[in-house]
């Protein structure tokens, strides 16, 4: 089986209005399914250019534009949903700062040609999400997305620096993880970068990566941003022999699209060069005080 997925590499964008932003998010959308992708894989803190709508006073306090956010958590689903229902195909929105029982959580929506399908939360806090944004690490519930062609997991930016959430979402029956992110240097977009091909590497999977670009200088919480678009997997049979399948120029604006063999990563797991995925599951992982569970969604 094989899917098409669509990596974006996308500038945080100022909007003049709610519509204008609904405009602009539908050309992204339009022009991937042009080409025929049927996952659309946003990146992280997207989500913070709708920020641009409100007030100066907002826009200049990071703390306080995030929990504002809460007040657009609607509008930006429900673009979305009719988004993935009109194109046929199935998104992974931009992440956005939820509020729940007054903690603020980094969340990335999955919707589908059905509707909203569920949502993977981030777990590992950078700093700057912590000290200076206020977003807390998410209860340990991770979500297996499940397709016709397969089954899929998000790793939302620093999560995908771990094996822990990876190897629990292919244990559960993912042969791709995405990696939505969202990096200022050089050094930060290396780590996912490096963070993604180890974890194609471990499992024995694909990883996509999507990350934000370029200045938005009037937001103090996304202003700088470095990135590019990637496809990996591991250098094993019948794959690239780097496990690099492509990689985007990096700050160019636009989608990353590849077609991806499913039945090749269940060919090297049972028959690999080696069995990087069967022997990984002998360690155990877990964090000290805290058990993950999985929750499984039909697209």
């Amino acid at each position: 089986m094989t899917v098409t997925v669509a990596s974006a590499q996308y500038p945080i964008t100022e909007h003049k209005s709610l519509d204008h932003w609904r405009l602009h998010t539908e050309q992204w959308v339009a022009k991937a399914a042009r080409q025929n992708a049927e996952i659309l894989l946003f990146p992280e803190y997207g989500s913070m250019e709708l920020v641009s709508l409100f007030s100066d006073e907002i826009r200049a306090d990071i703390r306080w534009q995030v929990r504002e956010l809460d007040s657009l958590k609607n509008d930006f689903c429900e673009t979305f949903i009719s988004l993935a229902r009109k194109y046929q195909v199935t998104i992974v929105a931009p992440s956005f700062p939820v509020l729940e029982s007054d903690k603020i959580y980094n969340r990335a929506y999955v919707f589908s040609a059905k509707s909203l399908v569920g949502y993977q939360d981030k777990f590992f806090m950078t700093r700057f999400e912590n000290e200076e944004w206020g977003i807390h690490s998410a209860p340990k519930q991770l979500t297996v997305f499940e397709a016709d062609w397969g089954s899929f997991g998000i790793q939302i930016c620093y999560d995908v620096e771990f094996p822990i959430g990876s190897q629990c979402l292919c244990e559960a029956g993912a042969s791709l993880i995405l990696s939505p992110s969202c990096t200022e240097t050089i050094r930060g977009a290396t780590r996912v970068h490096i963070g993604a091909r180890a974890r194609a590497l471990e499992n024995q999977c694909y990883t996509v990566v999507s990350q934000t670009i370029n200045n938005a200088l009037w937001s103090p919480a996304v202003d700088i941003n470095f990135g590019f678009g990637a496809f990996y997997t591991t250098p094993d049979k019948s794959l690239p022999e780097q496990g690099i399948i492509s990689v985007s120029k990096a700050q160019e604006e636009g989608w990353l699209i590849e077609t991806l063999d499913l039945d090749k990563i269940q060919q090297v797991r049972a028959d690999g060069q080696v069995f990087n995925f069967k022997d990984f599951q002998r360690i155990s992982t877990g964090f000290e005080t805290e058990e993950i569970s999985i929750l499984k969604a039909k697209i």
